[in-house]
């Protein structure tokens, strides 16, 4: 538990630095929509393109586990969606809300954590599942919420064909950042080229900030007071529900029970789905100027509940 504790406590340093400072006025009011959009455009596609850009191949032969931890995200991101929607939230909310349930901070928690229960293998299965999450995910959360941006402006406009919106949404896709830089670090890899000393090291640089300008950030807003915090509470609990019970429950089950692989695998499967959720739907709800009080909500939330949660995994783990 205090290994866990001594983990997840930069996080909230993190946190309290930017509250302190917005409280403070050292930064001024658009400090955590400014500093949001460093992450968005230099700090994560540096990250992105730098994971994928020096990944090999064969370090993604674990069908097992991506298939273990990737069907609990989908599970929970879709059901996550259906309930969103039924309730009648724009859609663009409902992606960020199911990013809220499945998307796990593993490039702040997860990697540290691995390692101290797993060792190098566990640091192989963080860096899979941060394909997984930050690339993967991010992207289908990032397509969804254009198409319901662009359809909703095409209906303002009384136009609803189908085809300018699939027009206007790849356009909009086309100049994101957070998925260009993913797709080039493929191109790279597949080149076979290492990357040269500068870049790389340029890129570390840039992608080293991505976590903790994210975290500052969130700090700022929530300092600003935003969102009606009652309400935000209420309907993140649910996703905390979902992103700390339900996630690792499934993903449980199929890495032990269904799919075949290795135990150090297996294990990491398990910790990386009982990670809280991460900076990354914060984010997504800065850059699109969606209502983030929920999400800023959840990522406290479940951060604050993981200290339980992932101290209960490691103990069955070790048992």
């Amino acid at each position: 538990m205090f290994a866990i504790f001594t983990i997840v406590i930069p996080v909230f340093a993190l946190i309290a630095a930017g509250f302190c400072c917005r409280r403070m006025n050292v930064f001024g009011a658009t400090a955590a929509a400014e500093l949001n959009r460093f992450v968005v455009y230099l700090a994560l596609p540096a990250l992105l393109f730098e994971t994928i850009a020096t990944t090999k191949w064969a370090t993604l032969n674990q069908p097992g586990f991506i298939a273990a931890f990737g069907i609990g995200v989908a599970v929970v991101f879709g059901a996550t969606l259906l309930l969103r929607m039924r309730g009648g939230r724009h859609l663009a909310d409902c992606a960020i809300d199911s990013l809220n349930a499945a998307y796990a901070n593993v490039a702040f928690i997860g990697f540290p954590l691995c390692f101290m229960a797993l060792g190098r293998e566990g640091l192989t299965a963080a860096m899979v599942a941060t394909i997984i999450t930050v690339c993967i995910l991010f992207a289908i959360a990032i397509t969804m919420i254009e198409f319901s941006l662009q359809h909703e402006q095409s209906s303002r406009q009384s136009n609803r064909q189908l085809l300018p919106v699939l027009r206007k949404v790849g356009g909009s896709l086309s100049r994101n950042p957070l998925l260009l830089a993913p797709l080039l670090g493929a191109l790279w890899t597949t080149g076979g080229a290492p990357l040269p000393d500068a870049l790389a090291s340029m890129l570390k640089l840039l992608g080293a900030a991505a976590s903790p300008c994210a975290l500052v950030s969130l700090g700022a807003f929530l300092a600003a007071g935003q969102g009606k915090r009652a309400e935000a509470r209420s309907s993140a609990s649910v996703l905390v529900l979902l992103k700390l019970v339900l996630q690792p429950a499934i993903t449980w089950f199929l890495a032990f029970h269904v799919f075949s692989m290795p135990p150090a695998w297996a294990n990491a499967a398990l910790l990386l789905s009982a990670l809280p959720t991460g900076t990354g739907p914060y984010m997504l709800a800065e850059l699109y100027r969606r209502e983030a009080a929920v999400t800023s909500s959840a990522i406290l939330g479940s951060t604050v509940i993981s200290l339980m949660t992932l101290a209960l995994c490691l103990g069955w783990i070790a048992r």
